[in-house]
Parts: structure tokens; C-alpha cells; sequence
């Protein structure tokens, strides 16, 4: 497990300083920096694409810098690095391109600290609550940016606010992960859209009204077309190369799964086999992109992290493909653009409720993602575009239907019979 650990915190270094390098290249250093520090004071909610508020360069050190938090915090506190700890990580990274910043992440991680203390648990048992629960992390920005307040008082304001916002969340979570029995791979996207849905609510209360946001880069840009591929490819070959006949096995095993959670890949598999899957899922998301004509961007290079992320936790090809099928044809039905970043991020985000799809058969995968699209489209407004994760807020509203609908009818069929 010691050589695990090591090779993978090696592995997300790396990851890293791959980002870093890429940016100050691209960009520039002095460039790259301004950037990065122009988005420290950007509001984050949905839909902020960063790369047009601060370069690619600003991007790429700010998802490798507010991943980095995460690391520090994982080996700090001598967590394991395997499945949910590498999910943890890449989806990290992948929203420091699309709304989290290393600043407006801290005060969520202090109230889930908080919260561990009260409930006199060590912090490590909650520290992937809290990784993930940095969903929220524009919630603080928007009380510092857009509230109302100013100087020391905003700053105060948002340090209060996301700290109350991460002591909330342990318990919200472990409710929600009960609604809908693991199907929804993004469970704290559930949490964090339900806490956000009150939030909002009391935001509008006070008669502020959010004012919507689209920031979307479609400029053709190869450092961000091949950033990802080149990533993928990189995986592929670590895990062929690690673990050798092991990991292609580990890899086929892996299919095999349901993925429903919790399902650590690397455990169940094998190391080398979910970096194979990991890569495999952002080649398979890549080409998905260009072939429907979407724009490679931060947004998508937030999802394809994501998704990549949980090629150790939940998502492979086998379950993953019916719900992006399900999406598709809602797509078409409802004569939507597949490459308009709505249908665009849900076709890859939905990919949260893989597992029924896993669990239940390919049919039942499709009608899955053909509702998670109809759903999604409405939950980023009843939030304010304040959860990052709005896809698994919508997926776990999604799941926790079907799945009720599959119990109710399983439990009256053996009545009957």
C-alpha cells in the first residue's frame, strides 16, 4: 500500500506540474501569474469558463494550485491515495478551470474541520466530504464579489459563510447518499445543489437577484484541445507499463463492476487498470467533443477531469455509454444543439449515474440520461449557480426517482408471485 501511495502522489504531482508548465509556456510566466491572480476575485458561478478571465496560462496554475490544497491536505493527514482520493484530486483540478479557485475552497474545508470536531471524529474521516463539498466554492466568492459588501466586511462575510457551508455539509451528505443508494457517482453535488437550493433562497429573500452568467471560451487553441488527450494517452501507457499483464486484467475486471458506490477501481481491479480506464474515459470524452463539433474549453476540460477522476471511483465504458446515449436522444428530441454547452456538459457529467446503467441494464442507463438532461437544464437556475456540481445535483434527483420507481415495482412483483 506504501508503494501505491508514493507512486500515486508522484503520479498527481506530476499531473501538476504538467499544468503548470504548460501554462507558463503558453502564456508566458508574468502573464500566466496575472491571470491566475485576475481570478481570484472572479465570482465562479455557473457558467464561468476561466480561460477568458484569465488566459490559459492563469487557468492551468490555478487548477494545479488549488489541486495542490487537496494533495497537501491528503498527505498532512496520511490519508490513502487510491480510488476516492484520486477522484478527489482530478475533479479538483478539473474545477480550478470552471469555478474553484485555492481561495474560495479553504473556508468550506474549515467548516467540514469544524464539523469533524464536533462530532468528535478525526478530520481524515471527512476529509472527502470536504474535498468534494469545495462544489460550493463560488458560494464564497459570490458573498465576497456580489453581495453587497465591501472590503474587510466581504472578505469576513465569505470566510463566515463558507465555513457555516462546510459545517453543514457531513450531515447533508451522508442524508442524501441514503436517497438515492450510491447511483449518483457525484453524491456531493446532491448535497451541495440541496444546500444551495436554501442559500439561494434566503440570498433572494434579502431581494438580490442573481444575475445570470455565460463565459464560454470557443476559441481554437491547441495547448487546450491536446491537453487533455495528451494527459490520457500518458495514463494509459503509466498503467500498461506499472502493472503489466495485471493491468490489462485489472482493467476487464473493472468493467465488470456495477460501479455503484462506493467502488474504489483500484481496489477492486487494480492500480494499473483504472489508470488505463481513467485514460480511456478522456480519449472517449475527447473525441466525443470534436465529433459534434463542441468547443474544447475550461468547462470541458473540467468535465473530462471529472470523468477521468472517476475512471478509479465509479465510471468505465461499459456503464457509461448508455447514459450519454440517453442524453443524446433527448438532445435530438427536444431539437437542442449537441454541441450548445448545456447538452454538451450533461453528455459528459452524466455520466454521475453510470451505475444504473451498471445495476440495471443498458435500457435503463438510456432513460437515465435522457431524463438527466431535461433535469439539468432547470437546476442550475433553482441553485444560482452557486454548486459547481450542478450535474449531480440533477443526477441525484434523477437516480433517487428511478430508482424508487425499480424498488416499487421489484417489491409489488414479488407479491404478486
Amino acid at each position: 500500500m506504501e508503494k501505491q501511495n508514493k507512486f500515486l502522489l508522484i503520479l498527481l504531482m506530476g499531473i501538476m506540474i504538467y499544468f503548470i508548465g504548460v501554462g507558463l509556456i503558453v502564456d508566458g510566466p508574468k502573464s500566466a501569474v496575472q491571470g491566475f491572480i485576475r481570478l481570484q476575485i472572479q465570482p465562479g458561478r455557473l457558467i464561468s469558463d476561466f480561460i477568458p478571465l484569465g488566459g490559459i496560462g492563469g487557468t492551468l496554475i490555478n487548477a494545479a494550485l488549488a489541486g495542490a490544497v487537496g494533495l497537501l491536505l491528503i498527505s498532512i493527514l496520511k490519508v490513502q491515495l487510491s480510488g476516492p482520493t484520486y477522484t478527489a484530486i482530478f475533479t479538483i483540478m478539473g474545477f480550478g478551470f470552471f469555478g474553484k479557485t485555492p481561495l474560495n475552497i479553504l473556508p468550506i474545508i474549515f467548516g467540514v474541520y469544524l464539523s469533524s470536531k464536533l462530532a468528535g471524529k478525526m478530520f481524515r474521516e471527512y476529509l472527502i466530504i470536504a474535498l468534494f463539498g469545495t462544489a460550493l466554492g463560488p458560494l464564497v466568492s459570490f458573498i465576497v464579489f456580489e453581495f453587497g459588501f465591501t472590503g474587510l466586511s466581504a472578505i469576513a462575510a465569505g470566510i463566515i459563510g463558507g465555513t457555516i457551508t462546510g459545517f453543514l455539509l457531513p450531515a447533508i451528505a451522508v442524508s442524501m447518499l441514503h436517497l438515492h443508494q450510491g447511483y449518483n457517482l457525484y453524491n456531493m453535488g446532491l448535497s451541495c445543489g440541496f444546500f444551495a437550493l436554501f442559500a439561494a433562497s434566503f440570498v433572494r429573500a434579502t431581494g438580490h437577484r442573481f444575475e445570470s452568467i455565460m463565459v464560454w471560451y470557443d476559441v481554437q487553441s491547441a495547448a487546450v484541445i491536446w491537453l487533455v488527450p495528451v494527459l490520457s494517452i500518458a495514463l494509459i501507457l503509466i498503467g500498461l507499463i506499472s502493472e503489466r499483464m495485471q493491468s490489462i486484467k485489472g482493467f476487464f475486471a473493472i468493467q465488470k463492476l456495477p460501479g455503484r458506490l462506493p467502488s474504489d477501481f483500484v481496489d477492486l481491479g487494480s492500480l494499473g487498470g483504472s489508470l488505463i480506464n481513467s485514460g480511456l474515459l478522456g480519449v472517449a470524452g475527447s473525441l466525443y467533443i470534436y465529433f459534434v463539433g463542441g468547443d474544447f474549453n475550461g468547462a470541458m476540460i473540467a468535465a473530462l477531469l471529472t470523468v477521468m477522476g472517476f475512471g478509479a471511483f465509479g465510471t468505465h465504458l461499459k456503464n457509461s455509454w448508455p447514459i450519454v446515449l440517453g442524453v443524446v436522444l433527448s438532445t435530438l428530441i427536444f431539437g437542442k444543439e449537441l454541441s450548445s454547452p448545456g447538452p454538451l456538459l450533461a453528455a459528459l457529467f452524466g455520466t454521475t449515474l453510470a451505475p444504473l446503467a451498471g445495476q440495471f441494464g443498458i435500457f435503463t442507463g438510456i432513460i437515465a440520461g435522457f431524463i438527466h438532461l431535461i433535469m439539468v437544464l432547470q437546476t442550475g437556475a433553482w441553485q444560482g449557480g452557486m454548486n459547481l456540481y450542478n450535474n449531480g445535483f440533477a443526477g441525484g434527483l434523477t437516480a433517487a426517482m428511478i430508482v424508487a420507481v425499480i424498488q416499487w415495482y421489484r417489491s409489488n412483483r414479488e407479491e404478486l408471485t
